[in-house]
């Protein structure tokens, strides 16, 4: 049942006249509980901000909204519920417009209906502030009470709002994050020039920065575009430039460090160019008197240009002489020039042939001094820690030591030095040490293939314990017959000859320097036992 404000006055009235507060009291809670929401301070309200024109909810219910609560003219959840004298229920919006705009009727059934016959359906209004609805923002799975719904809203981290900048439509939890990082409006400062600008404008400023680096299209140097223009017109020595005689009539451009070349070669044809011009201009600003000037009976007038047309004469004459002297210098130049280019070309043909025989020298002096050795060489093996770092990270390393003679005449050898990287199949971590014969002065006189006995040796440079290795050759071997190139590429030695713990552990490595020791005895008896002794252990001979 609802009350008008008369009924409630004429209760209230009757219930202090008779002085029961106790009645007073329940009439009191039971207006309360009659009051709309928007009415009544103690319940939360979705629809305070809403104007007074403003259709229905729509917002998704769920489960669905039955029709008793649905609005017959926007057919969307009653908003501030009105009920008719005949029944119906409508939002206070839509049915005061109806008729204000279609005239005083019930849009149901027609009935005679005057906007002061709507009365508020309360009981309505908590109903359907009741129901249980879905968040509308997209990717909230949330569900609340209607009336619950606007401050969901203001918190809901899938709420959008657009972008006071570009007015993008973004998500409320990611608007600060799209206008520091996103946003095509927000400001930049160019780390150039330090100027401020839209993101939008980003390439337009960059194309325009004074500051911007940028690179010359003829030589490819980087510099920042205000000197750019500077750079082509004075020191870009691939930029194209005019002929230094282009006033006197030279039409050719070239690479500005193609100039020197160009004036070099074409002096006759500019000095004939510059004649020209010079003449043309002397007969330009010396007319030559006319026939009519000089049959003129003005005496005077004839008299005064007589001196003028001598002086031009006298000029022309001192102009022709000074173009005269400058080809003669020009051709002088020429003739000096030619011959520096002669002497120059020629003292490079020396230097050239000097760096060749310094060449040969160093190379015959690297022989004789391994023609010293007799056939025991110790090779220096310096900066070995860098070595040792370069095999720890993977890489491998092979060394090869300067050649040296068993003798004069003796066989030509050289030592090859592994150090096998960590990830090496049945030798990781050791140094592999090997010898080769190589092309020598001596092999004519030498009998083949080399016979005898090699030791090989890591020296300990601070208690004198050797690491010492002893092999007898292999005649049947490749390593050891004549070689065909310069170096044999066949060794024989052992894989695993020294492991690199062993290095730390002794010392073999002092001042950053490994010192390797090889030792070869050869045998020229022919009458020798072909057969070779086998390697130590198991270990197979390469």
């Amino acid at each position: 049942m609802a009350y008008n404000d008369s009924d409630k006055s004429s209760l209230d009235d009757v219930c202090c006249n008779d002085q029961y507060p106790s009645c007073a009291a329940a009439m009191d809670k039971d207006r309360d509980s009659y009051l709309s929401p928007t009415e009544n301070p103690s319940t939360i309200s979705v629809s305070a901000s809403i104007p007074p024109d403003q259709q229905g909810y729509d917002v998704e219910f769920d489960p669905p909204l039955e029709s008793k609560y649905e609005c017959p003219i926007c057919l969307m959840g009653l908003r501030s519920a009105v009920q008719t004298p005949c029944g119906h229920r409508f939002c206070n919006s839509c049915i005061k417009k109806s008729i204000r705009d279609t005239g005083q009727k019930c849009p149901v059934d027609n009935e005679v209906l005057l906007e002061e016959q709507l009365f508020p359906d309360n009981f309505a209004k908590r109903e359907i502030l009741s129901l249980t609805v879905r968040c509308p923002n997209v990717g909230c799975c949330d569900k609340m009470e209607l009336r619950q719904l606007e401050k969901h809203l203001s918190q809901c981290k899938f709420a959008t709002v657009p972008c006071p900048q570009c007015l993008e439509s973004v998500r409320k939890s990611h608007l600060d994050e799209h206008k520091s990082q996103q946003c095509l409006q927000r400001l930049m400062t160019c780390p150039a020039c330090a100027g401020s600008f839209v993101y939008a404008d980003k390439q337009i400023h960059e194309r325009i920065c004074p500051f911007a680096s940028t690179v010359c299209e003829y030589c490819d140097m980087e510099l920042i575009r205000d000197q750019l223009a500077l750079h082509c017109d004075t020191d870009c020595l691939k930029a194209p430039v005019a002929c230094t005689f282009s006033t006197f009539g030279c039409r050719e451009k070239m690479p500005r460090n193609e100039l020197a070349q160009h004036m070099q070669e074409f002096t006759q044809m500019h000095m004939r160019y510059m004649a020209e011009f010079l003449r043309s201009q002397t007969l330009s600003s010396c007319p030559v008197p006319s026939i009519a000037a000089h049959s003129s009976s003005d005496e005077r007038g004839a008299t005064a240009r007589a001196p003028d047309s001598c002086q031009c004469r006298q000029e022309l004459m001192n102009l022709r002489e000074t173009v005269l002297e400058l080809e003669g210098r020009l051709v002088r130049q020429d003739q000096q020039i030619r011959e520096l280019c002669i002497h120059n070309e020629t003292q490079k043909n020396q230097g050239t042939e000097l760096r060749r025989k310094l060449s040969s020298l160093e190379e015959a002096t690297r022989e004789l001094e391994a023609q010293q050795y007799q056939g025991v060489y110790v090779w220096r093996l310096e900066n070995f820690s860098l070595h040792l770092r370069n095999q720890e990270a993977g890489q491998p390393i092979v060394l090869h030591s300067p050649p040296f003679y068993t003798g004069r005449p003796g066989y030509k050898l050289c030592l090859r030095l592994h150090l096998q990287t960590p990830s090496a199949p049945r030798c990781s971590n050791y140094i592999s040490l090997f010898v080769h014969t190589m092309q020598g002065e001596f092999d004519s006189q030498l009998s083949w293939p080399l016979q005898g006995m090699i030791r090989l040796a890591v020296l300990d440079q601070v208690e004198g314990q050797h690491h010492v290795e002893v092999m007898e050759t292999k005649p049947d071997l490749q390593a050891f017959q004549r070689p065909t190139v310069l170096r044999n590429p066949k060794g024989f030695g052992y894989v695993t000859f020294l492991h690199l713990q062993a290095l730390q552990q002794r010392g073999f490595v002092k001042d950053d320097v490994l010192l390797v020791r090889c030792e070869v005895t050869p045998r020229f008896d022919a009458s020798l036992r072909r057969e070779g002794v086998q390697p130590r252990g198991s270990e197979p001979s390469l």
